[in-house]
């Protein structure tokens, strides 16, 4: 991401007259950024690391006591913008884009989601002091990343369905699933005996003091952890006991909520893990369950570069009205759809449930008796007429429970796999901490 740095007044300074306010010219001499890191051929800002900073702050609003002291906290947070950093550059080297268009449907998500449009969006970002374009900005990073993680899980992550039937046997058989939360002291690759000495020690130094209850286990996480979900409490979610590691499975069973074990090696380094809580199985996953389908057909005519939201409107209703005057919806839909995955069917859809399409779709077909067509409505592909043709109540429940395991395992080879890569990726960098350059200072990194 390109930088902006002030610039420098020096030269103006020096030519300004005596008389001129000193107070004009120090409002106008604003002070230069500084960098908190170089990382690569990117930089990160101080300014970028007290904004971070401050978010951090602003989540734990209320319990300040659970975080680590500021110079603690700065190295943590500054650790994650390193990583952000060098994710955003590995995605835009692998071709992954977030286009201008995506970039604002994203920000005005996030508007509606807050009640409000993107103009008291901005307003309000102004009010807390923050810059609308570094907030974009912020946004489109974590698009990034999300994609990359995504790109990364369809490329390396893989779930059998032989996986799934011994995940179900099990769960049919032992029937709980545990919340956990872990704390990681890392070691290095490759580590000595001595690195391997001194990680063990400062484990067993913050098991001794969640065991003399000095600090609670949330605290502790953030405080101490390496691991990329430490500003969270280390916290890892509900677990059945085949997505746990074998040398705490066997622990599980035996332990109570609020128990920490450890420190056990892993392949990371050592561990502390916490079991929060336990349910059944069987509960979570609800039991027996229908869900209503809808058997539809659609037509679409397409809102893009080549044209207007006017025009395709125009086109729809002029559809609608032929439909309307006993035109068959099938053969429309073949003459006129611009949908090209369903035109040739006279826009089937086959069978789907009520948020296959999304809520706009959804909330159409819903809203009409089975042989009726909605009048035209409008979804980010353009404007649409769908006809409900019939409805079912089907049972999903073994579709479901497998769905679920098979997003579980999913989930755990992915968290697994990802954090390896990103200490891969963090040893492969060329990352330089700083204290106190000026921007205009910038190194630049050694290339490879």
């Amino acid at each position: 991401m390109t930088k902006r740095f002030p610039v420098l007044l020096a030269s103006l300074l020096a030519v300004s007259s005596v008389s001129a306010p000193l107070q004009v010219l120090a409002q106008e001499a604003q002070p230069l950024d500084r960098i908190a890191a170089v990382v690569d051929e990117d930089v990160i800002l101080q300014s970028e690391l007290q904004r971070a900073i401050a978010n951090i702050k602003a989540q734990y609003a209320g319990r300040e006591n659970q975080l680590p002291p500021e110079d603690v906290l700065s190295r943590q947070v500054l650790e994650r913008l390193v990583l952000v950093k060098l994710q955003v550059a590995r995605a835009q080297g692998s071709g992954i884009r977030v286009s201008d268009q995506e970039l604002n449907q994203a920000m005005n998500a996030i508007a509606q989601q807050n009640g409000s449009d993107l103009d008291a969006l901005r307003q309000r970002l102004a009010h807390d002091g923050i810059d609308f374009n570094d907030f974009r900005a912020s946004v489109r990073d974590e698009i990034t990343v999300q994609r990359l993680r995504q790109s990364f899980a369809q490329s390396r992550i893989s779930v059998s369905e032989g996986e799934v039937d011994a995940a179900l046997k099990q769960q049919a058989t032992v029937g709980n699933q545990y919340h956990l939360a872990h704390i990681l002291i890392a070691l290095p690759d490759g580590s000595n005996a001595d690195q391997i000495a001194t990680g063990q020690k400062k484990a067993e130094g913050v098991k001794a003091l969640l065991d003399k209850g000095e600090l609670d286990f949330n605290a502790a996480a953030v405080r101490y952890s390496d691991s990329p979900n430490a500003l969270e409490g280390g916290d890892l979610g509900w677990r059945s006991l085949d997505e746990i590691p074998q040398a705490f499975a066997q622990l599980m069973e035996k332990m109570k909520p609020g128990e920490v074990v450890g420190p056990i090696r892993g392949p990371s380094g050592f561990q502390l893990l916490k079991l929060v809580e336990v349910r059944d199985a069987s509960a979570a996953s609800g039991g027996a369950h229908t869900v209503t389908e809808y058997h539809g057909r659609h037509i679409l005519v397409r809102v893009d570069d080549h044209q207007t939201d006017a025009a395709a409107k125009a086109k729809i209703d002029t559809l609608r009205a032929r439909i309307a005057g006993g035109a068959d919806f099938e053969t429309v839909a073949k003459e006129s759809s611009e949908d090209n995955n369903s035109k040739g069917q006279g826009g089937d859809l086959g069978w789907f449930p009520v948020d296959a399409f999304g809520p706009a779709f959804g909330q159409q077909v819903a809203g009409i008796q089975d042989g009726g067509v909605s009048q035209p409505f409008r979804t980010d592909a353009g404007w649409h007429i769908v006809q409900r043709v019939a409805t079912r109540q089907t049972d999903v429940t073994n579709d479901n429970q497998r769905a679920q395991i098979r997003e579980t395992i999913g989930r755990r080879k992915l968290e697994d796999e990802y954090n390896r890569f990103l200490q891969e990726l963090r040893g492969e960098a060329y990352v330089s901490f700083r204290s106190g350059d000026r921007a205009e200072n910038t190194a630049t990194p050694p290339q490879s």
